[in-house]
């Protein structure tokens, strides 16, 4: 798709605000959307993709307080982990979370698709540009009060 060319000028006059909502709107829309075919939400994927980093490691309670802050939905995590059990997807040893087989499968098949959207943001920019962008945001979002350190 070809997509016009501005000038520094007008670019600059742009409300960061309306562009940076229609950015997220539609790169977690598409997300979703991938994820729903596998019958998962954003909290689900944070959710497989923390247990399958630390396998034991993490309790319900921890693995809350680590991703409370980037659920934007009200997301009732008990629920999210009750839904991974009874798939079979995540086995409680002890309090501590760990992936089935099952689970580790299903994480793969959304990553697949994570990228496919992954992908098609991308397209037609280059690491230099990408980098630049995240470093902007992430610099505007420490001068407004928010964190400006990458996730781990």
């Amino acid at each position: 798709m070809a997509v016009r060319e501005y000038s520094r000028e007008e670019l600059a006059a742009q409300p960061i605000g309306a562009w940076s909502g229609e950015a997220y709107r539609r790169v977690v829309g598409a997300l979703r959307e991938q994820l729903a075919v596998e019958r998962l939400t954003q909290p689900h994927w944070w959710t497989l993709n923390h247990v399958a980093g630390k396998p034991g490691e993490w309790t319900r309670a921890a693995l809350i307080a680590r991703l409370r802050p980037y659920d934007d939905q009200g997301t009732d995590f008990q629920r999210v982990f009750d839904d991974l059990v009874k798939r079979g997807w995540v086995v409680e040893n002890e309090g501590r979370l760990t992936l089935t087989a099952e689970g580790e499968a299903g994480r793969v098949r959304a990553r697949v698709r994570n990228l496919r959207v992954h992908k098609q943001t991308h397209a037609g920019i280059g690491e230099e540009e990408f980098a630049t962008t995240i470093d902007v945001l992430r610099r505007m979002v420490a001068n407004l009060g928010g964190n400006g350190e990458l996730a781990e």
